[in-house]
């Protein structure tokens, strides 16, 4: 029977393991001894003091100046550095372009927003080149640390070609934005559904955080579902997964419950009806208002409007069978008209109704998931990038 022999790959790749395990655990408890890192991570102290001279001559950690409570013993801590990598986010929206860069740590170093209403995709990429560097101006950190920007976009991004379809910006469809804004930034750019990344963002800082399996709805200028299930972003085949207005197709009814179907059925039942102080052009946010006030003919469209909405989570919650729905976007942010009404159609419609909950990011929601995602990547690169330049060279 011949000898199976060990692959040569086994070695480094538990080294790599041990490096990992030993850098998660400083990172989750810092400031953290030697002899509490062995323990925490069930790693030999021998192994875990060779993962740590690695780290610390990666720059990936550093002695801690400051213990736990109580007495040191002579122990030396140890904490992340956070700054080894930096990270930009951004999310281009219908109306505003926010931008952020955080630190390893997820601080936010430097955020600004700016107004954008009308720009094409030409416009658009100008502007977030402009906001980029101002951004790391402000932060006033080394470029060479900026791992790669993460961009949120209103459109379903396909992974093989990076092209972003089904978009309404103008000349953004089937273009390879994300190349031709890594060219411009000098960096490397990953592009994202929006929806997609406030799920991200949700389950990282937000509402659902913790929780693995659950749909982020957002209502607003559009309609979209971003969709995690086991802790990670589902995309669909063809990167279209959470496209759930697709639910209205072939009906005949008008179950859109975005801003633009909401001002039209606002118009529509105010011509019929005296008792309302609605007038054109029936802005969203005055039709809220409105019902706040007591308004008769605001209320009832509101009330459509949790109609709608219930409908459609009735959809997702049909084919997955998750909970919570988190609700976010403009018009899903309205928590104190749209939660119960939403809530009792879908008690009384399902037999397992999910809970409806708001998003507690709001507007930060999608610029969340972005700096998310760009951190889970940033570790990933900066940890074997680093490691392994600071490992010594095979012998000739």
């Amino acid at each position: 029977m011949a000898t199976i022999r060990p692959s040569s790959a086994i070695p480094p790749l538990l080294k790599d393991l041990n490096e990992r395990q030993v850098l998660e655990t400083i990172r989750s408890s810092a400031p953290i001894s030697r002899a509490e890192i062995s323990r925490r991570a069930g790693i030999s102290k021998p192994t875990v003091s060779t993962a740590l001279q690695n780290l610390l001559e990666a720059g990936l950690v550093r002695e801690s100046e400051h213990s736990p409570t109580g007495p040191r013993y002579g122990a030396v801590f140890f904490e992340p550095v956070p700054d080894a990598a930096l990270v930009l986010g951004i999310d281009l929206g219908a109306r505003f372009l926010r931008g952020a860069m955080c630190d390893l740590d997820g601080t936010i170093r430097a955020r600004q927003d700016v107004e954008i209403g009308g720009l094409d995709a030409d416009g658009a990429l100008d502007a977030i080149a402009e906001l980029c560097e101002s951004i790391i101006e402000a932060a006033n950190l080394p470029h060479a640390k900026i791992d790669g920007a993460v961009v949120g976009v209103p459109g379903t991004v396909d992974t093989d070609t990076g092209a972003i379809e089904l978009v309404s910006m103008r000349g953004l469809q089937g273009r390879r934005f994300g190349a031709e804004l890594g060219e411009r930034l000098n960096l490397p750019v990953a592009m994202e559904n929006d929806i997609n990344l406030s799920a991200v963002g949700e389950h990282w800082a937000g509402v659902a955080r913790g929780i693995d399996d659950f749909v982020f709805l957002s209502v607003g200028t559009g309609t979209g579902a971003g969709v995690m299930l086991r802790g990670e972003l589902h995309r669909g085949r063809h990167g279209a997964a959470g496209e759930i207005d697709l639910v209205a197709s072939g009906r005949d009814d008008d179950i859109d419950p975005s801003a633009s179907a909401v001002s039209a059925l606002a118009e529509r039942m105010a011509e019929s009806r005296s008792d309302t102080s609605l007038r054109a052009p029936f802005e969203v946010r005055e039709i809220f208002g409105a019902a706040r006030a007591g308004d008769a003919v605001a209320q009832d469209v509101v009330d459509e409007v949790a109609r709608r909405i219930a409908q459609h989570i009735v959809a997702l919650a049909g084919a997955l069978d998750v909970t919570p729905v988190v609700l976010g976007g403009g018009i899903g942010a309205n928590a104190d008209l749209l939660l119960a009404p939403i809530q009792r159609l879908l008690d009384k419609w399902l037999p397992y109704p999910p809970r409806v909950e708001v998003s507690s990011l709001g507007e930060a929601a999608v610029l969340t998931g972005a700096l998310a995602v760009g951190l889970r990547s940033a570790l990933d690169s900066v940890f074997v990038n680093r490691v392994r330049a600071s490992a010594p060279s095979a012998p000739a």
